[in-house]
Protein backbone atom coordinates (compact mmCIF):
# COMPACT_ATOMS: atom_id res chain seq x y z
CA UNK A 1 0.00 0.00 0.00
CA UNK A 2 1.24 3.51 -0.75
CA UNK A 3 2.73 5.67 1.94
CA UNK A 4 1.89 9.53 0.90
CA UNK A 5 3.70 10.87 4.12
CA UNK A 6 7.08 9.56 2.50
CA UNK A 7 6.27 10.29 -0.85
CA UNK A 8 5.86 13.74 0.69
CA UNK A 9 8.67 13.91 2.53
CA UNK A 10 10.43 13.17 -0.72
CA UNK A 11 8.68 15.81 -2.83
CA UNK A 12 9.10 18.30 0.23
CA UNK A 13 13.11 17.51 0.18
CA UNK A 14 12.92 17.93 -3.47
CA UNK A 15 11.04 20.85 -3.62
CA UNK A 16 14.01 22.32 -1.39
CA UNK A 17 16.60 22.02 -3.51
CA UNK A 18 14.94 23.21 -6.69
CA UNK A 19 14.64 26.34 -4.89
CA UNK A 20 18.57 25.74 -4.26
CA UNK A 21 18.11 25.56 -0.40
CA UNK A 22 20.70 22.75 0.55
CA UNK A 23 19.76 23.44 3.99
CA UNK A 24 15.91 22.96 3.85
CA UNK A 25 16.38 19.77 1.80
CA UNK A 26 19.07 18.14 4.82
CA UNK A 27 16.44 19.34 7.31
CA UNK A 28 14.52 16.01 6.00
CA UNK A 29 17.28 13.63 6.60
CA UNK A 30 18.55 11.91 9.61
CA UNK A 31 22.26 12.95 10.80
CA UNK A 32 24.06 9.79 9.63
CA UNK A 33 22.33 9.11 6.00
CA UNK A 34 23.98 7.26 3.61
CA UNK A 35 23.60 8.31 0.03
CA UNK A 36 25.11 5.49 -2.69
CA UNK A 37 25.27 6.34 -6.16
CA UNK A 38 25.38 2.72 -7.47
CA UNK A 39 28.93 2.36 -9.31
CA UNK A 40 30.17 5.67 -8.50
CA UNK A 41 30.60 6.62 -4.76
CA UNK A 42 29.15 6.53 -1.40
CA UNK A 43 28.53 9.45 0.64
CA UNK A 44 28.59 9.08 4.72
CA UNK A 45 27.04 11.38 6.87
CA UNK A 46 24.68 14.92 6.58
CA UNK A 47 28.11 16.80 6.49
CA UNK A 48 29.58 14.90 3.45
CA UNK A 49 26.33 14.81 1.63
CA UNK A 50 26.30 18.62 2.37
CA UNK A 51 29.97 19.14 1.34
CA UNK A 52 28.80 17.14 -2.12
CA UNK A 53 25.33 19.33 -2.82
CA UNK A 54 27.42 22.46 -3.00
CA UNK A 55 29.83 21.05 -5.39
CA UNK A 56 27.60 19.27 -7.44
CA UNK A 57 24.51 21.70 -7.23
CA UNK A 58 26.49 25.22 -8.31
CA UNK A 59 22.98 25.62 -9.82
CA UNK A 60 19.55 23.94 -8.66
CA UNK A 61 18.69 20.74 -10.41
CA UNK A 62 15.57 20.97 -12.21
CA UNK A 63 13.25 17.47 -11.30
CA UNK A 64 10.65 15.06 -13.69
CA UNK A 65 9.17 12.77 -11.46
CA UNK A 66 7.58 10.32 -13.61
CA UNK A 67 6.35 7.78 -10.93
CA UNK A 68 6.94 7.03 -6.82
CA UNK A 69 6.70 4.06 -5.31
CA UNK A 70 5.96 3.93 -1.46
CA UNK A 71 5.83 1.53 1.45
CA UNK A 72 5.79 1.52 5.22
CA UNK A 73 9.36 2.77 5.38
CA UNK A 74 10.44 3.46 2.41
CA UNK A 75 9.81 5.24 -1.00
CA UNK A 76 11.45 5.57 -4.64
CA UNK A 77 11.20 7.84 -7.30
CA UNK A 78 11.36 7.72 -11.24
CA UNK A 79 12.39 10.16 -13.20
CA UNK A 80 14.90 12.75 -15.02
CA UNK A 81 16.98 15.35 -13.72
CA UNK A 82 18.54 18.09 -14.96
CA UNK A 83 22.14 19.71 -13.47
CA UNK A 84 24.36 21.93 -15.30
CA UNK A 85 28.04 20.35 -16.02
CA UNK A 86 31.42 21.31 -15.56
CA UNK A 87 31.14 23.14 -18.71
CA UNK A 88 27.74 25.01 -17.68
CA UNK A 89 25.82 23.09 -20.05
CA UNK A 90 22.38 21.47 -18.51
CA UNK A 91 22.66 17.76 -19.28
CA UNK A 92 19.47 15.28 -18.79
CA UNK A 93 20.51 12.23 -16.46
CA UNK A 94 17.80 9.56 -16.33
CA UNK A 95 17.40 8.36 -12.36
CA UNK A 96 15.84 5.65 -10.04
CA UNK A 97 16.17 6.86 -6.29
CA UNK A 98 15.80 4.20 -3.86
CA UNK A 99 15.42 5.82 0.14
CA UNK A 100 14.89 4.31 2.92
CA UNK A 101 13.51 6.54 5.95
CA UNK A 102 13.63 5.86 9.40
CA UNK A 103 11.62 8.11 12.14
CA UNK A 104 9.75 10.72 8.82
CA UNK A 105 13.73 11.67 7.71
CA UNK A 106 15.59 10.38 4.80
CA UNK A 107 18.10 7.95 6.01
CA UNK A 108 19.61 5.80 2.90
CA UNK A 109 19.61 6.24 -0.96
CA UNK A 110 20.58 4.03 -3.29
CA UNK A 111 20.66 6.17 -6.39
CA UNK A 112 20.75 4.49 -10.48
CA UNK A 113 21.88 7.58 -12.54
CA UNK A 114 22.06 7.73 -16.24
CA UNK A 115 22.86 10.28 -18.51
CA UNK A 116 21.91 10.88 -21.98
CA UNK A 117 22.81 8.74 -24.22
CA UNK A 118 23.70 10.44 -26.75
CA UNK A 119 25.15 13.84 -24.87
CA UNK A 120 22.28 15.52 -25.55
CA UNK A 121 21.71 18.53 -23.16
CA UNK A 122 18.02 19.38 -21.89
Amino acid sequence: MPNTTNEKILTDANAAIQRGDIEGFLRHCTENTTWTFVGERTLRGKEEVRRWMVEAYKEPPVFQVDRMLSGDDHVVALGQISIKNAEGKLVQHSYADAWLLRDGALAELRAFVISAPDGTVA
